[in-house]
């Protein structure tokens, strides 16, 4: 079998862990042809391998010869990939390492009870034994099967119903308190936007670990790596947001998407938490009933705000309806209504509610707000430039009643100064 073959592969890595191969069925491709994700069943051959796979996957303690739904994520590039030089395939290349980091390291140490897949094997970890070294050049994770107690798939850019809307909300609240706690003092470790990160990996002694973690900044979406897109917005004369967003503010250096970029940026503060980037109905799965979630697909996780995972949820995944009050047309220009204001405090409330006293008075609400809109300004620069999809009538009629207030923009300026 070529090493490729993801039945060898399972098999292989399966085998680290005293476990069998019984089936394996190929579930999707992933994006651009760079590898695939399938549904594999695992058999116990020790009591002690029974033992470990059952508190993985959180069932009753089975014994030698007990199966277990996992999944293979095998990473497999096109033969005909693009260059190394290409930042669209850098992105993916580095993302798929991320999220192997992610699985292999960072999972075992959350102490919440947000649900992520367990990892069961990783080649990050693989020795080099006759039957590994098949598999040298392929990045591949097996991990726990979700879908036995999440069984509902979201929706192609569907919308959630509102139970799946508080519970992605609490989900996220979890995630990001949780994740708080296991930020280092240093950023050296985390990986650069791509080009950016090629070229550290160029110049670096090959015995140094560095670049080997998470994004320094979470998403795909940011400025730092988008930056043909939005040269391509600020000469668009014929989109609103070219001159709303691009045109360099009087009095500053920076248009008002760079400022809000610098702001977002991660730069140590207390608030900030691992993010997941690419926050959607797709990535997730629900209970029958919704009351709980578990999002998959930690590609572009890494530090930022948690806001930014909600101005992508609530722009392409909560219905419009959960977000306004009324089903009248929308006006050119949105303040927050009350709709929006209860989701974002369900959210808020949910993300203090383990912290210190002292911590959650650092996020206020006015504070809080204020990131909020940020986020949403951030967010709407990169549809404006790629593309707009989900509530985009909302999410105009949103930015433009926050770039039209002064009060905002005076809080943005004084807020970046410092770091021009």
């Amino acid at each position: 079998m070529a090493p490729h073959d993801p039945n060898r592969v399972a098999s292989i890595m399966l085998s680290w862990h005293s476990l069998e191969l019984i089936s394996c069925t190929n579930l999707q491709t992933l994006w651009a042809g760079y590898g695939q994700i399938c549904a594999i069943t695992a058999r116990a051959t020790t009591s002690q391998a029974a033992e470990h796979l059952s508190k993985l996957c959180g069932v009753e303690p089975g014994v030698v010869g007990t199966t277990y739904p996992l999944i293979l994520k095998l990473i497999s590039p096109p033969r005909k990939s693009a260059s190394t030089a290409d930042e669209g395939h850098l992105r993916k290349m580095l993302s798929y390492e991320v999220e192997q980091y992610f699985y292999s390291e960072v999972v075992p140490q959350l102490s919440c009870n947000t649900a992520i897949a367990k990892c069961v094997a990783s080649t990050r970890d693989m020795d080099y034994s006759a039957d590994s070294s098949e598999l040298s050049g392929l990045m591949a994770t097996i991990m726990v099967d979700l879908r036995p107690e999440f069984p509902i798939a979201g929706e192609k850019r569907g919308a959630l119903n509102r139970a799946q809307v508080r519970a992605a909300l609490d989900w996220l609240a979890g995630f990001h308190s949780c994740s708080r706690k296991l930020l280092p003092s240093s950023l050296d470790g985390y990986i650069l936007p791509p080009l950016e990160e090629r070229n550290r990996r160029q110049r670096q002694s090959p015995d140094k670990d560095v670049g080997s973690g998470l994004w320094l900044n979470g998403g795909y979406t940011y400025l730092a790596t988008r930056r043909k897109e939005y040269a391509s917005l600020a000469q668009d004369t014929d989109s609103e947001w070219s001159d709303a967003l691009c045109r360099v503010s009087e009095g500053c250096s920076l248009s008002v998407a760079e400022m809000v970029a610098l702001f977002l940026t991660p730069c140590g503060r207390a608030i900030e938490s691992y993010i997941h980037g690419d926050v959607k109905s797709e990535n997730l799965f629900t209970t029958t009933n919704g009351d709980k979630v578990a999002f998959f697909d930690f590609q572009y996780v890494g530090l930022g705000l948690g806001v930014c995972d909600l101005a992508k949820l609530f722009t392409c995944s909560v219905p419009l309806h959960m977000l306004v009050d009324g089903n009248g047309s929308l006006p050119a220009q949105l303040s927050m209504c009350d709709a929006e204001r209860a989701l974002l405090e369900r959210y808020r409330m949910s993300l203090l509610q383990d912290e210190e006293s002292e911590e959650s008075e650092l996020y206020e609400w006015e504070a809080f707000k204020r990131h909020w809109e940020t986020a949403l300004v951030d967010w709407c620069r990169f549809q404006a430039s790629w593309g707009f999809w989900g509530n985009t009538e909302w999410l105009g009629a949103r930015v433009r009643s926050i770039l039209n207030d002064q009060e905002w923009r005076d809080w943005l300026y004084q807020n970046i100064r410092g770091r021009v």
